[in-house]
């Protein structure tokens, strides 16, 4: 799945962070590496932007570059590590 496709209050691992040249760079840098974790916080009104929970600080993102962000969800399932 990807990152965009979360809902409020849950929680996933990045796996893999798409995209090409500046915008792949960009997310790279906001700290959206993979085996992060990270939580939906809020999603605007019309659905777009997003925003995260990711490294101890809130993250707004276009849903168009949350689609270039591969995770893997910890909530319900087998669950994750427990870190």
């Amino acid at each position: 799945m990807t990152l965009d496709a979360l809902a409020i209050g849950e929680t996933a691992v990045i796996r893999s962070v798409g995209g090409e040249g500046p915008l792949r760079l960009r997310l790279l840098d906001m700290g959206l590496i993979p085996r992060t974790r990270v939580t939906m916080r809020k999603v605007a009104p019309m659905g777009d932007p997003i925003e995260i929970h990711i490294r101890g600080y809130e993250l707004t993102l276009r849903k168009e570059d949350a689609r270039n962000i591969v995770v893997e969800s910890l909530s319900g399932g087998n669950g994750g590590d427990p870190a």
